[in-house]
């Protein structure tokens, strides 16, 4: 017989800090840049265009001794029958056997890992002095992106957050985001910089040095002209294609940076520059920045832009981390199958 630890979001969130997430993520981006992990083919299926979907990421970790997947659908008629839209559920298997060892609820794993990537590629990215940082999108990613960034660059003293679609509603998410960026940093060390709204995109963006996008949108909101030179851009909110966030024309002279070349180009952030023929297509994935054999950011002046698309990696890393922290503490539920 073969057991298997059930972690629902409640014991999740108990478990699952910034640190873990980060450490986890991190350590997924070096597996891949040495060949010791592989990406699978991803699966998109409708069950009813525009409707209902689902897609499936999965992937192996050898150094972890894992593979897994995650499945999200969504059904947007569920609201009305008072059910979440989405779900996301994670299974974790034994790479030597197969054996199953774990399932997740994957929502609060996507949070964290999803701020812990863009956090990490400004790490490695950003300027070591830059001191301002712009959160465009006020969704449920805000909070964990800016927690994640705050905790790997915590000379950044100011946060501005910006809802680049709606301005007006700026000051009402700043409202609320502030507190879970402050529940998420209390643990590891606090939150040391001062938050506010900018109702006025384009002077948020020329006065930042770090810039976080996490949108839905389809025509990009981030104009080339804006960024200043120096400026590290890591862009989350181009999942599939025909998503867009930042000006194309920025590709033209950016350092272009990613987490997988192929999915950063088929439904990633470079994906419509690179079809338009205004960017080569020439990324350098993080991994290979994190582990040196690549170079980050080679000047001051440069500007930088990390296409964070999301890896089935992240999920099976951070889902491996909470294991092993389930197993310590004797969080979750073991089912014998």
């Amino acid at each position: 017989m073969t057991e298997m630890t059930v972690l629902n979001g409640v014991a999740i969130e108990e478990l699952l800090t910034i640190p873990m997430a980060v450490e986890a993520v991190e350590q997924a981006y070096l597996e891949k840049s040495k060949g010791d992990a592989a990406l699978w083919p991803m699966v998109f299926h409708e069950f009813d265009p525009g409707h209902a979907d689902l897609d499936i990421k999965s992937g192996d970790l050898g150094g972890l001794g894992f593979y897994g997947l995650k499945v999200v659908s969504w059904f947007g008629a569920n609201p009305g029958k008072g059910l979440p839209a989405l779900y996301g559920t994670s299974l974790l298997f034994d790479l030597a056997t197969g054996a199953p060892r774990a399932l997740l609820n994957a929502g609060p794993i996507t949070d964290f890992r999803t701020g812990a990537a863009g956090a990490i590629g400004a790490k490695y990215l950003a300027r070591p002095d830059a001191g301002t940082l712009l959160m465009a999108g006020t969704g449920a990613l805000a909070p964990y992106l800016i927690a994640a960034t705050l905790y790997l660059l915590p000379q950044i003293k100011t946060v501005y957050v910006a809802n680049p679609h709606h301005p007006e509603c700026s000051a009402a998410a700043c409202e609320a985001i502030t507190p879970q960026v402050e529940k998420l940093l209390s643990g590891c060390g606090g939150c040391h910089a001062a938050i506010a709204a900018a109702p006025d995109l384009e002077k948020a963006v020329r006065h930042s040095d770090v810039i976080l996008t996490a949108t839905p949108a389809r025509e990009p909101f981030i104009k080339a002209e804006w960024v200043q030179p120096g400026t590290h851009i890591s862009c989350v909110g181009a999942d599939m294609s025909g998503k867009q966030e930042v000006d194309s024309a920025l590709f033209a002279s950016a350092k272009v940076f990613g987490d997988d070349t192929a999915q950063c180009l088929s439904v990633g952030e470079c994906e419509v520059p690179y079809k338009a023929g205004v960017f080569s297509g020439h990324i350098c994935e993080i991994g290979g920045v994190i582990s040196g054999a690549e170079a980050g950011r080679t000047d001051a002046s440069d500007i930088t832009i990390f296409d964070s698309t999301g890896i089935a990696l992240q999920d099976i890393a951070t889902a491996a981390a909470l294991l092993q922290a389930a197993q310590e503490t004797g969080k979750g539920q073991t089912v014998t199958l």
